[in-house]
């Protein structure tokens, strides 16, 4: 019969999910070179749809963001200030703004809170 684990922290669960940001958030100078080939460039059309796409996005995290509780918006904050380059690592420009976007947003979206909540 397997060992139950200990549950995991909220710290914990915080840094499982942003220790993928490697893999999974488009760190595209780690990947193969033979997998790099296949990659293609995205036309100027692509481009505009995934920019349509991100400012969809980031309007509806404003709108969840203001109905949400006090508690999410402080784990949001958090997240932002945990995204730092790994030890011995040089910080990634795009990857601090992105920080600074998400608490950017966060404060947007208090702008937006209802007055009952």
């Amino acid at each position: 019969m397997p060992m139950s684990q200990p549950p995991l922290t909220e710290a914990d669960l915080r840094r499982r999910a942003l220790s993928r940001w490697d893999n999974e958030g488009g760190a595209l100078a780690e990947i193969a070179p033979e997998a790099a080939a296949e990659i293609r460039e995205l036309t100027n059309a692509e481009l505009v749809h995934l920019r349509i796409r991100v400012i969809a996005l980031e309007n509806l995290m404003i709108a969840v963001l203001a109905e949400g509780s006090d508690r999410q918006r402080e784990i949001a904050r958090q997240m932002a200030d945990y995204i730092v380059p790994r030890p011995g690592h040089t910080p990634h420009p795009l990857t601090i703004q992105a920080a600074h976007h998400m608490t950017e947003m966060v404060g947007r979206a208090s702008h937006y809170r209802s007055h009952d909540s």
